[in-house]
């Protein structure tokens, strides 16, 4: 007997032909313009494009065109210059300087900082005694709540306690340091000797923020189920293993994020090194680019100029974020993260 249509006559089997209507090609649903839809486009989307478009592209695009310009910022008379105030950046040595001077506080304070920030972080996490619940160091709570502190006080405020702290005369530093027999501290100017000016400034932005980034990643790490803990302590992982191995890999999007932005804060800096050295320190050790800023449009009337300053800091916080992606990728964030 031969099967029509069958694998054996190496036909492919017949098919029920399906019986009722044929749906036709589906077509794209066209979502009607509701007013509800069409408020909800305005208020979510709409008004926020039209806020960031006038405060932040449009501050962005005059900028760039008064970098171009010799504007003094107090009359309308503009004369177009070109790349010239550019051109006299490159072969300003203060300038230059104060670049310097931002791309060591973004390379330093953040390494720094979160370092620290991500250490205190595993120690209140995960930290604990070796033995029962994975759990933080005694008194977790405690800490959690102290280190905020820092945070909540406005950085001029930290920045102004602490050049009282670090005063030569009457501090506490030196008074302490002192005290302990280290007579060569007395009368010691942490902030105005150009070897200790900038390391005093870069502990104060330190000491102002590895709180909060603390916080940010003990959120991240109670993320972690506690069941991969448990796992890799039943496979004999001690605490620093399961750290390195568990803890880095599963936070490692928000420490990107987080470098991003204290990177970005300590490339500006103004607030902190204004209220520490408000020349910036001795011999310009810690003037950065936001203090010649300010300086060159305000007390030297050269807003043109100063704008291409501007335009110069944004080019490198740019390149700054885009090192920072660069670097999670090439060691190999795209594949951990998945999303990034």
């Amino acid at each position: 007997m031969t099967l029509s249509g069958s694998v054996i006559d190496g036909q492919p089997p017949n098919q029920t032909t399906p019986t009722g209507p044929v749906p036709g090609p589906r077509r794209g649903r066209r979502r009607k313009w509701t007013l509800d839809r069409i408020t909800f486009f305005i208020v979510f989307l709409g008004l926020p494009l039209a806020l960031f478009l006038i405060f932040v592209i449009n501050p962005f695009i005059q900028a760039g065109y008064y970098s171009l310009t010799n504007w003094s910022g107090f009359s309308p008379e503009q004369e177009f210059v070109g790349l010239q105030n550019f051109i006299t950046l490159a072969q300003d040595p203060r300038f230059t300087n104060a670049v310097g001077n931002s791309v060591v506080l973004g390379l330093v304070v953040p390494f720094v900082t979160l370092t620290i920030a991500l250490i205190f972080a595993i120690l209140i996490t995960i930290g604990g005694a070796g033995r029962g619940q994975i759990r933080g160091v005694k008194g977790a709570g405690f800490y959690r709540v102290v280190s905020l502190f820092p945070y909540v006080i406005p950085g001029i405020a930290i920045g102004l306690i602490w050049r009282l702290i670090l005063d030569p005369s009457s501090g506490l530093v030196n008074g302490v340091l002192t005290g302990l027999g280290l007579d060569q501290f007395e009368s010691f100017a942490w902030l105005g000797n150009v070897t200790t000016a900038m390391p005093a400034s870069i502990f104060v932005i330190v000491w102002g923020f590895v709180g909060f980034y603390m916080l940010l990643f003990i959120a991240a790490i109670k993320g972690i189920p506690a069941e991969t803990y448990e796992a890799a302590r039943l496979d004999g992982a001690g605490r620093a293993r399961m750290s390195w191995s568990i803890t880095l890999p599963l936070i490692r999007d928000n420490v990107q994020t987080a470098y991003i932005y204290i990177g970005i804060m300590a490339l500006d800096a103004y607030v902190y090194m204004q209220a520490l050295n408000p020349q910036g320190g001795p011999d310009s050790s810690t003037l950065v680019m936001s203090q010649q800023l300010f300086r060159t449009a305000f007390t030297e009337s050269k807003f043109g100029y100063a704008s291409a300053m501007g335009v110069v800091i944004a080019l490198v916080t740019l390149v700054f974020a885009a090192l920072v992606f660069t670097v999670n990728r090439l060691t190999g964030g795209k594949d951990d993260g998945g999303a990034s």
